[in-house]
């Protein structure tokens, strides 16, 4: 691989890091002081599922793209809303509420935004699998790069926070909603 082909691939790699990276703001925004196990789970599992979303995209090749292309952006943008008007409720319930908060940071919930904020991964690896390209490079990469973003976001998410309060959870739904329409309307569009 020469060096024009990895900054393509680094180009790559932080375009499709960069939901991992709107979606740890706005999960750190909504823990308030998430602990390092579940900054460490989110970036972990928002890099493996993007280097095997990537991995899987370039396994399948072109046997199945139709049926993939046509509700992958309808996926995405379901449980991005999903999650994200449960983040705008949680901003509006009164303090009282707050033992009742969702740790987005484990269960079906995380298997959720890992999967949302992969599928791109997926559509980038079935157009690998059209190139000639090192898939072992390529996921790895991607997913070091998701991981980078996911800890970067969390970071971020924390100086958010603590700036804005309760307004910044909501700041977070309405982020992770937008996502998912920026999704839907690529495909659309």
């Amino acid at each position: 691989m020469n060096s024009l082909d990895l900054i393509w691939l680094l180009l790559i790699s932080i375009s499709l890091s960069i939901d991992c990276f709107a979606v740890a703001i706005s999960i750190s925004i909504s823990l308030k002081t998430p602990s390092p196990l579940q900054i460490i789970r989110v970036a972990l599992s928002f890099g493996v599922f993007q280097a095997l979303m990537t991995l899987i995209g370039w396994l399948i090749g072109q046997t199945i793209v139709g049926l993939i292309e046509a509700y992958d952006h309808w996926f995405a943008f379901g449980l991005l809303t999903f999650i994200g008007l449960r983040m705008l409720r949680e901003a509006f319930r009164s303090k009282g509420d707050d033992k009742n908060n969702v740790d987005m940071t484990k269960g079906f919930i995380l298997l959720g935004l890992a999967i949302a904020t992969s599928i791109d991964a997926l559509v980038v690896g079935l157009t690998f699998s059209l190139l000639e390209v090192n898939i072992a490079l390529a996921s790895s990469v991607i997913g070091i790069t998701a991981v980078m973003a996911t800890l970067l976001g969390f970071a971020l998410g924390k100086r958010v926070g603590s700036l804005f309060g309760k307004r910044a959870e909501a700041i977070g739904g309405v982020v992770l909603i937008a996502i998912g329409l920026r999704i839907l309307l690529t495909h659309i569009l």
